[in-house]
């Protein structure tokens, strides 16, 4: 190892601790890669951070970013995701273990809406738990069941991180998005199965809907699905299948997404100037923390590859004599274990580069390579004991312990490593559509032009 790579590593060992006492991660960043970067490189060192930072704010498609958590935001306090609760809730009171479902499907919904983990662990702990407390259901599962549906936003399109992933791994934002689903949707399934299969073997776990408190109008709840489903589920038809049908950008489609949102708080009557200040503000604090720390961990990425350290890390890593299929799996642990202590900006923006060449070495296919690192992102949202989601939703359901609350991630965590197993197993949940998308673009491709050559053939003055 020469002295520019050693100093890499220490810069890196430096960073890892400096976050573990408490330190801001942003600065913490710059900081390191200024000092670390002039003592390595000399003044080149400042020309390297200047240029990156304007390489970074020529990237058009990070414009997605604010738009879709404006989106989020606009939908969270319009009170869509009430009354897609609501709705399920109507249509599944009979079944044992409803509200489990009605969690998980209003979840997976919402998270096609929006892509804030936290905002939705929080509104589904208002609206669930305390009917799940009433109606006796479990702690543990019930917990367990509003943490697992709160962290899909940050798997199911159209989630941020996928955003600001595509360009880390140099691959197709909306190719992504499309391989994303099926992972997104398998996961829900396994909860679904899990849950409710526990509920019917012992009713006790997740009784059905008292009798009085369900509707048993057809109308009425048929009214309900229709104004509190189809009104979101076509805003994300707008969105996504804009975005996978190739007829739009992720950012021009975040533009329709929250004008789509605005319009339909609007046609709910919740579009407040108190409501759309919140909604605006916390965009911007959000948005703010994620578009800073890209351009920070820019600029670390760039001294520490310029040291020299990326790439020695990535020959030390090859040169193990490991079968290609472990090394990934060590790959996917260490970024599972770096998922406890930070959030997933750092790790997709300072932690991904450094593995990501490996995987590309291993010539995997780095559509599958991001999904797969996206489902042990979402996985370490809900592993104890550093979780998140267990303090999100602890804030707002008093009556459970964090234990009780851990308990019930840890079964999640179960079903999610059998999801980051069958992802490894059986490529294809995730690489299938985006093979699919590829293929009709390629055919429509091929009808272009045979049109354009019958065209010339008929009239070759054209």
């Amino acid at each position: 190892m020469s002295g520019e790579a050693l100093l890499g590593l220490i810069m890196l060992i430096v960073m890892i601790g400096a976050i573990f006492i408490g330190f801001p991660i942003s600065f913490t960043l710059l900081f390191l890669a200024l000092g670390f970067g002039y003592a390595g490189l000399g003044r080149i060192v400042l020309d390297l951070a200047y240029f990156q930072t304007i390489g970074l704010m020529k990237e058009e498609l990070l414009a997605a970013v604010p738009l879709f958590i404006l989106m989020g935001y606009i939908t969270e306090q319009a009170g869509l995701m009430e009354r897609l609760f609501t709705a399920f809730r109507m249509l599944l009171a009979p079944v044992r273990g409803s509200l489990f479902a009605v969690v998980i499907l209003t979840a997976t919904v919402f998270a096609m809406a929006t892509g804030i983990v936290g905002a939705a662990v929080t509104v589904l702990g208002i609206m669930a738990a305390p009917i799940m407390i009433r109606t006796g259901y479990d702690a543990r599962l019930a917990a367990g069941a509003i943490t697992a549906g709160g962290t899909l936003g940050i798997l199911i399109p159209p989630s941020v991180m996928l955003i600001v992933m595509g360009p880390v791994l140099g691959v197709s934002v909306a190719e992504l998005y499309a391989a994303a689903f099926g992972p997104g949707f398998l996961l829900a399934g396994i909860y679904l199965a899990y849950l409710l299969g526990r509920a019917f073997i012992n009713p006790k776990l997740g009784p059905p809907v008292p009798e009085e408190e369900r509707v048993h109008s057809l109308p009425v709840i048929l009214r309900e699905l229709l104004v509190g489903v189809v009104p979101l589920i076509g805003l994300i038809a707008a969105t996504l299948g804009s975005i996978i049908a190739g007829l739009a950008t992720p950012t021009e489609a975040s533009a329709i997404g929250a004008l789509g949102a605005m319009l339909l708080a609007a046609a709910y009557r919740k579009a407040t100037y108190a409501g759309l200040k919140r909604a605006l503000l916390s965009t911007t604090a959000t948005s703010s923390m994620v578009l800073f720390l890209a351009v920070t961990s820019n600029i670390f990425g760039a001294v520490f590859a310029r040291l020299g350290t990326a790439t020695w890390i990535t020959e030390a890593m090859l040169a193990l004599p490991f079968p290609p299929m472990v090394m990934l799996i060590v790959v996917i642990f260490l970024i599972f274990l770096l998922g406890w202590p930070f959030e997933w900006p750092a790790i997709v923006l300072v932690f991904l580069p450094i593995f990501y060449p490996v995987a590309a070495a291993l010539e995997f296919d780095m559509i599958w390579f991001g999904a797969l690192v996206a489902v042990t992102l979402q996985t370490a949202f809900v592993s104890p004991p550093v979780a998140m989601s267990a303090y999100y939703l602890k804030q707002v359901v008093k009556q459970w312990s964090l234990a009780t609350i851990y308990r019930g991630m840890f079964e999640i965590m179960v079903l999610q490593c059998i999801a980051i197993a069958l992802l490894i197993l059986f490529p294809r949940i995730a690489t299938y559509l985006p093979e699919q998308l590829r293929e009709d673009a390629r055919a429509t491709k091929t009808e272009q032009v045979d049109d354009s050559a019958n065209r010339l053939e008929e009239d070759p003055l054209k």
